[in-house]
């Protein structure tokens, strides 16, 4: 990013700075330097650069200054002098010190600098050359210093070169970043003529050795750039002095820490026995002639012999190679099994022995034969290939009880593959000869590991005579990708493979010991790999383990005690061929101590916990998780100023439409009144285009297809894009690539897809913001919140994903990660907090306007304002002309458009409280938050919800037939639960599958999905609303299931959930489809949301008295006595959409039981309108005690029948119990005459409530207080009720004041008139029995009833019709 009219100085022209330099000016800065020697100034004056006479002219007018510093004496003259820097240097300015002095020097003159000076922003910047292949020869630099001075730095350095590292913190990154990488460059140099040295004298020719080696896991930058030197005699000794003085700095660093640094301690000493065995001060000794006289070893001899092609000798091999009718194959290990099985794939017919018999079952299965011991392996062999773990093993298998050797047939081959000493080999050929029986063997140790192994891609250095290698031509072919046939004979091939496994030992143990030393010093871990990668101090192993360092996963890919062996070898031969091996001797040592530790089976990166214990540091190079509350109060305070209006006045001047492909439906989860396209024709865009729509959605379900597809799609929506904009008259739109707010999905692959149909944008905007879902972006980098902490995306189970997992949680490094290095970290830009809060949207606009075209950038952000912000700055530099590809999560999209949130959407906003089928859940994510929401919703709604399981194995890897009986298993289980009302979970079981890749991965996510999608597809019972849990899920299942087209979202049914409102072409229009993210919500969020649209609120009566005094009319409390009449009142109350209670009586439980109760209770629980139960007339302690456990909703404590005190006393008491049970009481006072149940009052012994002693009575703790004004149970006389209203409203009076329902018994026989004074008079429930019963009774004695069926039919409709009308009556209709 430019700088208008920026000017830079530099002070000091050398080879590295005079690039930086140029580079600046070729990007458009003004850039003056000052320097002595007169060659590089002119030529930087030829490029426009101009000279300045000191370094204090250099600062004068400059933004930023560059100065050398080699040593520290300079600092007074250069920067505090007369003529120093200091003297011209503006406020505010940047100051970027080149130097390889000492990090503390630099430390000392950042802070005298502050001190001197206000707001000088210092970094220090240490430039070196990259060491990669892609990247040869270019620079780097390697900045370090406090966040504010990084970030002022940051346009100057991005301008001087294409990588920039910056570590931020205590400045001198840069120094200590070199020290890490001279170790390796010391430790690997000794190694390498440590392996040429051990390697020529085992025989193997230096040259072969470096070819070889060069492209195999020994390989280092230092092997193979100073390697042929060396044998070319082309360096000379002064080299070593060089390196001894650099060495020695570490090394004293590494005390003051202090640190150990065992193995470049040996390598500085090696280098100083150099040093002594030159010849006076004759430095100019070749380097190659110095080791000989340390090592013993003529080098340049062996380097001088006559030179052949190993591989060539391979073609000749296989040409000439003998036909193999049998195999057999000792050891079946991980590598075994691999070789043997690819064997069997190449139609050889094989015979394996394994001690481990479960593996030679195995083997049996993949189609090969199984053995009972080493002899019984070898009957009838061609060649016999032994693939174990040492040579102990070896010697076991061939010459132990039931050997091979005694058993094998004359003239047959052994091939040995496993790593052993080429002294062994050679001992064994010589054995094998003594037989007599012309066995021959083939030394061919292996590389290249399990997964090549069973892909036949092994790399081979095989050795023999030419006869064994003949007769093993074939199989060696077979099994290898490079071959090689190395001279020398048996044990050449061991030779080359010590080799290699010395140098591959010491590059783990160095990049071991140089992490650590890193990590001591303080420095970022992930960020010293990235460097040292490009540097000369990088190898094939550090490139590779190193990572498993980092990740602190050491999955044994090889494990640590295959190196106490392999370097066990190289020290074992070292001694027997007089060759000291000092370096290796100590990495031998190193991992001893590992596996001494009780870390030999874990991966061999794992030496570096010997480092971590002794050093008490920790390499892993992982960002720690944070405290959500302490970082949110650490943030500057928001933009003082909601731009939400702002930006529906600019959405109004503005005529871009946001499209927005929405890679799964999930993206709909912030906004609302919003339409969704699922078919993307010109004629289907063309019409959104002609509504001139702030924004409408394309559900692409991309994230379920393959890279290659969803690139393929996404052109095809931008041409269908480009064409019905013209058709619409040329409108205007913006894209936005709405993705998981976690990082997954097609990035860049989608990007690029746009950007090669509607061509480059200005800028791509990354921004994975959510609020709803917890994830935050600050500081560049991206947490998903995790209650009360924040945890780096790169850490989370997202990160994992099977089809796109990452490493990354700076979004800096994941844009890297992800275009693979071509978009580079340094190269990413960044919005950050603090902009949008102290800057606002015009701060925004600025930036987005100052950037490069084709920059990618990012977006932090911490709330909904930073979004809104960021919004109405990007629509304003939309205005001035500037076009953005955005690739973001849902919150940006809302922000965008301005969207407003409304309260969220309930069954009632649709017609589905009104449907009487179950609701359809679908399930089909596998993130672990899914798992738990689905163990949840189990869990709380055990009751009402039935769960079928689609096995993953049947519908994905078994057969069609198994798949089909599988889908119309689930399919007749999910029909009958509907129209039954319950709430119907398909789910795919738990355990996840996944393929041997990411693409496999995802089609056997594809396959689950089709299959849940054939399920639905084949319901044919209307659900009273849809949840499809999962994005592939949501999507295909509205898409292909239920065949819609376009949705239009209504809102969210709870944070981040939209509920949509499918179109009438699709299979159940009007129902409300809940998408529900698989990534979202707390553990409860499903059940919750499942909570919130069942038909039922709750069957709390004192709930439904309360309603009811609210709403000013009556609850009908009905006597059941059966299933026919628990049957009658919920079927009525359904109907007529009205709450409800089911009374039982004493009279009714004495005969019905717990049965009975439980009855009520079911079908309360599943009857979709608010149904109660309530125990009735409970006249004595052990009634009520029992009803209290039985699972009432509330209970009616009779007294009447004792005197007022007796009653004031019974109440009490058992409403204390009650409370302690969250069970609403209702109590008696007065008394009613007539017959219940068996009960009889007489005329003479009822008594009407008193007005002073009910309101003492209240004082009792009840909820309810059933009053006597005149009504009766049972039939009232044929003059008519003749109820005490007057009565009733002072009662009225009182209960109102304490809180308490009035209940009047006896509702049967009143007329609508009195039941209405009776309302308006306060009375909230209402007892009826007598016309209940007197139906039921009718309807038995009426008609001709054959069966028992017809029985309940009938007296269940009669029942129905008379409570129907008392609902209707009561004026609770339409009330649930």
């Amino acid at each position: 990013m430019g700088v208008d009219g920026g000017v830079v100085g530099f002070v000091g022209l050398d080879s590295f700075s005079f690039e930086l330099a140029s580079s600046l000016l070729r990007s458009g800065f003004k850039v003056q330097a000052f320097e002595i020697s007169t060659g590089l100034v002119e030529k930087f004056t030829e490029l426009g650069g101009y000279k300045s006479d000191s370094p204090a002219d250099v600062g004068k007018g400059a933004a930023a200054v560059v100065v050398l510093l080699s040593h520290p004496d300079q600092i007074q003259d250069v920067i505090f002098g007369d003529e120093g820097v200091m003297k011209g240097l503006q406020k505010g300015a940047v100051l970027l010190l080149s130097s390889t002095i000492s990090p503390l020097h630099l430390q000392k003159l950042e802070k005298q600098l502050t001190e001197d000076r206000e707001q000088i922003f210092v970094v220090d910047a240490y430039v070196l050359k990259r060491m990669s292949e892609l990247l040869d020869g270019k620079l780097m630099i390697i900045a370090s210093g406090r966040s504010d001075s990084i970030t002022r730095a940051q346009p100057y350095l991005n301008a001087m070169c294409q990588k920039v590292y910056t570590f931020e913190g205590e400045i001198g990154a840069g120094s200590k970043v070199k020290m890490v990488n001279e170790l390796l460059e010391g430790i690997h140099l000794v190694a390498a003529v440590e392996a040429i040295s051990l390697g020529s004298q085992a025989g193997v020719h230096p040259w072969i050795l470096y070819d070889i080696i060069s492209n195999a896991a020994g390989n280092s930058w230092i092997y193979k750039n100073h390697i042929p030197l060396l044998l070319k005699g082309d360096i000379e000794g002064r080299f070593l002095d060089v390196l001894s003085q650099n060495l020695g700095i570490v090394e004293d660093k590494a005390k003051s820490l202090p640190f150990p640094v065992p193995l470049l301690a040996v390598a500085r000493q090696q280098l100083i026995l150099g040093m002594s065995q030159m010849q006076g001060d004759n430095t100019a000794t070749s380097l190659a002639k110095i080791w000989e006289k340390v090592l013993g070893v003529g080098i340049l001899e062996a380097a001088n012999r006559e030179l052949y092609k190993p591989e060539d000798l391979a073609k000749e091999i296989v040409t000439q190679a003998k036909p193999v009718n049998r195999i057999g194959f000792i050891g079946l290990g991980a590598m075994g099994f691999g070789m043997a099985a690819h064997l069997l794939k190449s139609n050889f017919s094989v015979r394996g022995y394994d001690v481990y018999k479960p593996t030679l079952v195995r083997f049996e299965s993949a189609g090969g034969l199984a053995a009972n011991s080493p002899a019984d392996v070898t009957k009838d062999v061609d060649v016999l290939v032994i693939m174990v773990t040492n040579e102990v093993q070896a010697e076991d298998v061939l010459y132990g009880h039931l050997g091979a050797v005694e058993a094998i047939p004359s003239g047959a081959t052994i091939v040995l593959a496993s790593t052993v000493s080429p002294a062994f080999v050679s001992q064994l050929e010589r054995r094998l000869e003594n037989e007599g029986k012309n066995l021959k063997l083939v030394d061919a140790p292996v590389s290249g590991g399990v997964k090549r192994a069973a892909m036949g891609e092994l790399t081979i250095m095989a050795s023999g005579a030419d006869e064994a290698l003949k007769s093993a031509g074939n199989v060696l072919s077979a099994l290898s990708e490079k071959l090689y046939v190395i001279k020398g004979g048996c044990g050449a091939g061991s030779g080359v493979k010590m080799v290699n496994q010395l140098l591959a030992g010491v590059h783990i143990a160095s990049a071991a010991e140089a992490m650590a030393f890193g990590a001591r010093f303080g420095l970022n871990t992930r960020k010293l790999f990235n460097v040292i990668s490009n540097c000369g101090g990088t190898s094939w192993m550090f490139e590779n383990r190193v990572p498993h360092m980092l990740d602190n996963d050491y999955t044994p890919y090889s494990a640590l005690d295959i190196f106490v062996k392999d370097l066990g070898i190289v020290t074992r031969e070292g001694s027997s061929r007089k060759v000291p091996l000092h370096i290796s001797t100590v990495a031998h040592q190193l991992f001893l101590a590992g596996s001494a530790a009780g870390w030999g089976r874990i991966d061999d990166a794992g030496v570096v916990k010997v480092y971590e214990i002794l050093s008490g540091i920790k390499v892993e190079g992982r960002l720690p998780v944070l405290k959500k509350q302490d970082v949110l109060k650490s943030l500057p305070s928001e933009w003082p100023f909601d731009p939400t209006d702002d930006i529906h006045k600019l959405n109004m001047g503005n005529s871009k439409t946001l499209v927005v492909l929405d890679d799964d439906p999930t993206g709909t989860q912030t906004v609302h009144d919003v339409e969704v396209l699922t078919e993307w024709s010109v004629e289907s865009i063309s019409e959104q285009f002609r509504k001139k729509p702030a924004c409408f959605f394309i559900l692409t379900n991309s994230r379920s297809l393959s890279s290659e597809k969803a690139s393929a799609l996404i052109k095809d929506i931008c041409s269908n894009l480009c064409a019905a904009s013209q058709e619409a008259g040329n409108a205007d739109y913006t894209i936005v690539l709405r993705g998981d707010s976690t990082l997954r999905g097609h990035f860049p692959q989608e990007a690029d897809a746009v950007v090669s149909i509607l061509g480059e944008m200005d800028a791509w905007i990354i921004c994975p913001f959510f609020l709803q879902g917890g994830r935050y972006t600050i500081d560049d980098v991206h947490y998903v919140a995790d209650s009360d902490r924040l945890v780096p995306a790169g850490e989370t189970e997202f990160a994992k994903d099977a089809s796109f997992g990452y490493k990354s949680s700076n979004l800096r490094e994941w844009v890297e990660e992800k275009t693979a290095g071509a978009i580079p970290a340094n190269n990413v830009e960044s919005i950050s907090i603090q902009l949008l809060r102290k800057g606002g949207p015009d701060a925004v606009c600025e930036f987005l306007c100052s950037l490069k075209k084709g920059s990618a950038c990012i977006v932090n952000a911490a709330s909904e304002r930073d979004m809104a912000v960021f919004a109405a700055g990007m629509i304003q530099a939309e205005q001035k002309g500037k076009s953005f590809l955005c690739r973001t999560a849902a919150s940006f999209v809302s922000a965008r458009i301005g969207i407003i949130p409304k309260d969220l959407v309930l069954p009632k906003d649709f017609a589905s409280d009104k449907e009487s089928s179950g609701a359809l859940i679908v399930v089909g994510s596998y993130v672990p938050k899914t798992t738990k929401q689905v163990e949840e919703l189990q869990s709380q709604h055990k009751q009402k919800l039935r769960s079928i399981e689609i096995s993953v194995e049947k519908v994905a890897l078994k057969s069609s037939e198994v798949r089909d009986a599988e889908i119309s298993r689930a399919v007749e289980m999910a029909d009958a639960f509907l129209r039954a009302g319950r709430e119907t979970l398909i789910m795919s079981s738990r355990e996840l599958i996944t393929g041997k890749t990411s693409s496999e991965s995802l089609d056997i996510n594809s396959k689950v999905s089709s299959a849940l999608v054939e399920v639905v597809s084949q319901i044919t019972t209307r659900p009273r609303y849809i949840l499809a849990k999962g994005g592939i899920t949501s999507s295909d299942t509205a898409t292909k299931a239920l065949k819609a087209r376009r949705a239009l979202v209504i809102g969210q049914a709870l944070a981040g959930v939209p509920v949509w409102k499918l179109g009438p072409e699709s299979r159940h229009p009007g129902v409300p489809y809940i998408v529900f993210p698989g990534n979202v919500g707390s553990s409860t969020a499903l059940a919750e949301v499942v909570k919130s649209w069942s038909v039922v609120a709750g069957r709390s009566t004192k709930e439904l008295l309360l309603n009811a005094q609210k709403g000013g009319y009556a609850i009908g409390a009905f006597n059941v006595y059966n299933l026919e009449g628990i049957e009658a009142v919920v079927a009525a109350a359904e109907e007529e959409n009205s709450p409800a209670i089911l009374q039982v009586h004493p009279g009714a439980f004495k005969q019905g039981g717990i049965p009975l109760v439980s009855c009520c209770i079911s079908a309360a629980e599943q009857a979709r309108v608010p149904i109660s139960v309530h125990f009735d007339h409970g006249t004595t302690k052990q009634e009520l005690l029992e009803a209290l456990e039985l699972g009432f909703d509330s209970v009616m404590v009779d007294g009447s029948h004792l005197s007022f005190t007796e009653n004031v006393s019974y109440t009490k008491y058992i409403s204390e119990l009650a409370r302690s049970k969250d069970i609403m009481v209702e109590a008696e006072l007065g008394r009613l005459s007539g017959t219940e149940d068996g009960l009889t009052v007489e005329d003479y012994e009822a008594k009407l409530t008193n007005v002073d002693q009910a309101q003492e009575f209240m004082e009792t703790g009840i909820d309810a207080l059933a009053v006597c004004i005149g009504n009766v149970h049972g039939k009232y006389p044929k003059s008519g009720p003749n109820l005490k209203l007057d009565l009733l409203k002072e009662l009225h009076v009182i209960s109102s004041k304490k809180g308490v329902f009035l209940v009047l018994h006896g509702a049967s026989g009143l007329p609508e008139s009195l039941i209405k004074e009776c309302i308006e008079n306060g009375v909230r429930k209402f007892n009826v029995n007598t016309e209940v019963r007197k139906a039921y009774m009718d309807a038995l004695t009426s008609g001709k009833k054959t069966d028992l069926v017809d029985v309940m039919s009938a007296t269940k409709a009669a029942m129905k019709a008379v409570i129907a009308e008392k609902i209707r009556l009561f004026g609770s209709a339409g009330k649930a």
